[in-house]
């Protein structure tokens, strides 16, 4: 169930166009201290925070937010302020109803916990209903058979139903998920937000309600979710800061503050992509009639900082990084470029550059991603320290902590550990940042397994080996293009989808071929076609690679060194199959456009980027040429004054979402 709707993981955000003279408001809520339950969070004293800069710079008004907080210190002007209790929140709530007049937005934004509680109405299936844990929780309490003062999903259904029914149109922005599977290990590096019915002390005699059908909400609204009902939803620290913030929370901004006039669609697939290079691999989703249309305010009009100097207003909020590469311009939009420049410290919110702006600099804009930070693993961890299995040969097998050899990926802080080395099943896997172990389903965390004749440093190394190419090509790609969420790609895709399925470990036919939403995901043996088409009034050249959950780079197309090259209007069908015995998890598929260059014809071809071999040697045409040296050692890089201005390339980065097979649902 999606938002019963409106709490359904505890997980949404978003925005729309408004009707001429509509007023905007927003109830503004953030649980970092919890006064009775162990379960402190760090992040959304400075989520709301941002949420409220970021909302006022779209055009809602101090005076018109409500911002409920136990740390309210640096929020903006004029704002009303109050503690995030239930009375609090629910009087809030009662509050921006009674000034909302028909044709008013309402922004209701939640950041903090949630949880899952015995259904009380019977709208869940007689299963849990989902739960807002205000800073005033405490826990499952028999006398009542509920979550003392927990806000339930149906209170927040009726309160929204109310307002919609009146003409209000309604946006939800919460970033707090419950999920009740996943492990996350202890060398993990975010904080989940979520609480299971164990941690409230439900216990399992708990009984729900009858099952009844409950009714969908109707009326304007759009919700965009942290991450999917069986993911968790995590925050982290900037960097060595010590300011946390939502994942969820940090893209969103970043997107909507460079987002002048995107779709809630647009907004969501931005937001979705930076969240799954980041540390944790969870995948926004979002929903309501309103996913469409247009973000409401302006935004703004092009994603510039203001200079001093060396001193650059912005930070790790915007999506700087030690490294980034700054263009300076006089003006706040237009104008010409006036020079560049390197940034060498990076906080919060504020960054130093290796050089002062050029003369009449006011504005910076972000040309060129840093190279990549080196690949590092936490400690080791183990899955059930009493399942009695023998991991000594891993353990020894297993770097120490810290960074690893040669290895570069696309870590977004450079703080933490990119991998978790969990022990389990008798191996290794490896982890993504947040140290949670097979959040899709059982497998889908990747394995180290030998291969025959390989010993366990041998496949620990291959494995590791593997993982690094894919992190850092991946970063060095997004590092490249820079492609803007409202401009339009070069080329245009179209999917379909052919039902595969499994003979033993081989895939049969597939089935005929349909549309295919990647929303829905896929599974072992479906093959997905791609109708590439060239929209733009260039050549273009095109490779599309495939990420595999294990991090393995696949070269899809072109094949054996074929024509890539597509003229203006022209299209290419593309296909690919999930390989058999695929376990559930999230893959990639990237199209890359490069046009074809002015001053020589020479076709481009990518796919070569797949082996990690490709980065030494090989042909010298400028594209591969660029990636070798994209690639090399930042410090070798350095030195001989390579700039990290990219050459032109286009990626449209396409995720997809591996369901269980049929034999792993039973």
């Amino acid at each position: 169930m999606m938002l019963n709707r409106l709490a359904y993981a505890l997980c949404t955000t978003a925005f729309l166009a408004l009707p001429a003279r509509a007023e905007m408001h927003a109830v503004l809520v953030g649980v970092s201290d919890y006064l009775y339950l162990d379960a402190n969070l760090r992040g959304p004293a400075n989520d709301v925070r941002l949420m409220a800069e970021t909302l006022g710079a779209r055009g809602i008004a101090p005076g018109q937010m409500t911002v409920l907080t136990s740390d309210p210190v640096g929020l903006p002007a004029g704002v009303s302020t109050g503690q995030p209790t239930r009375a609090g929140i629910m009087a809030a709530l009662d509050q921006v109803a009674a000034e909302a007049a028909p044709g008013d937005t309402v922004v209701f934004y939640f950041s903090g916990h949630g949880g899952q509680a015995p259904d009380l109405s019977g709208d869940e299936g007689g299963g849990y209903d989902e739960i807002f844990l205000p800073a005033d929780a405490a826990g499952w309490k028999g006398a009542i058979g509920a979550v003392e003062n927990a806000i339930l999903d149906d209170e927040l259904q009726l309160w929204a139903q109310a307002l919609m029914d009146r003409d209000v149109t309604l946006i939800g922005l919460i970033d707090a998920c419950h999920s009740a599977t996943g492990f996350r290990g202890t060398g993990g590096k975010g904080v989940p937000r979520g609480l299971t019915p164990d941690q409230l002390g439900v216990p399992e005699t708990a009984a729900s309600a009858p099952a009844t059908v409950a009714p969908d909400l109707t009326g304007n609204f759009v919700f965009l979710y942290s991450s999917q009902s069986d993911e968790r939803s995590f925050e982290y620290e900037l960097g060595d800061t010590g300011q946390w913030q939502g994942e969820f929370t940090l893209r969103l901004s970043q997107v909507l503050s460079a987002a002048p006039e995107a779709s809630w669609a647009q907004v969501l697939a931005a937001v979705a992509d930076a969240m799954v290079q980041s540390e944790a691999r969870q995948v926004p989703e979002g929903e309501g009639p309103l996913l469409q249309a247009q973000v409401f305010g302006a935004g703004q009009a092009a994603a510039r900082l203001q200079v001093a100097g060396r001193v650059v207003k912005g930070g790790l909020l915007q999506g700087l990084a030690e490294g980034t590469e700054l263009t300076f311009y006089a003006e706040g939009t237009g104008g010409a470029a006036l020079g560049t420049a390197t940034v060498t410290k990076v906080a919060a919110r504020e960054a130093t550059l290796d050089a002062p702006a050029p003369q009449g600099a006011l504005w910076a804009e972000i040309t060129a991603a840093p190279p990549p930070a080196p690949l590092t693993l936490a400690p080791a961890q183990r899955a059930d320290p009493g399942d009695g299995k023998d991991y000594s040969a891993w353990e020894a097998a297993l770097p120490a902590p810290g960074e690893v050899p040669g290895a570069v990926s696309g870590a977004v802080s450079g703080a933490g550990p990119d991998l978790v080395p969990v022990l389990v099943d008798g191996t290794v896997a490896l982890a993504g940042a947040d140290g949670v172990l097979d959040p899709d389903g059982p497998g889908s965390t990747p394995r180290v397994r030998p291969e025959p004749g390989e010993t366990e440093a041998e496949a620990l190394a291959r494995a590791l080996d593997r993982a690094a190419h894919g992190l850092r090509l991946r970063a060095a790609l997004l590092g490249a293009t820079g492609r803007s969420i409202t401009g339009k790609d070069p080329v245009e895709l179209a999917y379909e989808i052919r039902p595969g399925r499994a003979e033993g470990e081989d895939c049969g036919a597939a089935g005929p071929a349909q549309p295919w939403d990647p929303a829905a995901g896929a599974q072992a043996c479906d093959q997905i076609w791609l109708t590439v088409t060239n929209r733009s009034a260039k050549m273009q050249d095109v490779s599309v690679l495939y990420l595999a959950t294990d991090f393995e780079v696949q070269p899809i197309w072109p094949q054996q060194n074929g024509v890539n090259r597509l003229a203006p209007g022209e299209s290419a069908r593309i296909g690919l199959q999930i390989a058999a015995g695929s376990a559930a998890g999230l893959e990639e598929i990237w199209v890359l456009a490069v046009p074809m260059g002015e001053d020589s014809g020479l076709r481009v071809d990518l796919t070569r980027l797949a082996a990690s071999d490709t980065t030494r040697g090989g042909p010298a045409d400028e594209m591969t040429a660029w990636f070798e040296e994209r690639l090399a050692d930042p410090d070798e890089t350095r030195n001989r004054g390579f700039s990290t201005k990219p050459a032109a390339l286009a990626m449209i980065r396409q995720i997809v979402r591996l369901n269980p097979g049929p034999e792993a649902a039973h």
